[in-house]
């Protein structure tokens, strides 16, 4: 009687290890379809741009030539005006209002506001480029964190009022860069401008002096 006694305890008890191990499997899977379930659906990976000698970063590491192609993008759009700067300039900084800081976007209405008033906007069209030799270089990009940088953007403005040249000078933008994973489906860069870090100044051509310009 006791042999069967103590099969029926060791039956009980292996059915008891079995419903934990069930238990356990169980929590891991809900544990896993909870992992997967809260993983991004879309994840930025910001490469350098020759990956002949290889690469190998964190995935949230941003490289500084990422920084400035962001940044010379949306600078590049906003003060590009092919028509009616007056019309131009307000519609670029709607279209890209994603990719400009809260601060920024008002600093620049701000500066729209101040040019239409001074008359400078109207029909006046705006292109607006790299200085050729003055592209993307090592300390065009100050890292000031993991989350903010300063870019330098060596660029050339060329200005036309009704079909006549009223501006061609070369500008130098110090702007601020900072991360904003906050809405990738209309900011994928995951960057926004925050405006100027310095005064912008004035190439210094030939017999010419510096001077602070916007």
């Amino acid at each position: 009687m006791s042999r069967y006694r103590h099969a029926l305890s060791a039956r009980d008890a292996h059915i008891l290890t079995l419903r934990g191990i069930i238990v356990a499997l169980l929590t891991v899977c809900l544990l896993m379809w909870w992992g997967w379930k809260s993983a991004p659906e879309h994840l930025t990976i910001h490469n350098p741009p020759d990956l002949r000698s290889g690469s190998t970063r964190e995935w949230w590491e941003i490289d500084p030539s990422s920084v400035y192609a962001f940044s010379f993008y949306v600078w590049q759009q906003i003060n590009r005006w092919p028509s009616n700067g007056e019309e131009d300039f307000r519609r670029n900084l709607h279209a890209y209002q994603h990719f400009l800081t809260p601060s920024c976007q008002i600093e620049l209405g701000r500066d729209y506001e101040e040019r239409r008033r001074r008359n400078e906007l109207n029909n006046r069209v705006r292109g607006i480029y790299e200085i050729p030799g003055r592209g993307y270089r090592q300390d065009a990009v100050e890292i000031l964190s993991r989350d903010n940088w300063v870019v330098t953007l060596d660029l050339a403005i060329d200005e036309q009022y009704r079909g006549t040249p009223v501006r061609d000078i070369y500008i130098r933008y110090p702007l601020r860069v900072v991360r904003a994973d906050v809405d990738p489906a209309n900011n994928p860069w995951g960057l926004q401008l925050d405006c100027f870090a310095e005064t912008p100044q004035r190439l210094a051509l030939p017999g010419e002096d510096d001077g602070g310009e916007r």
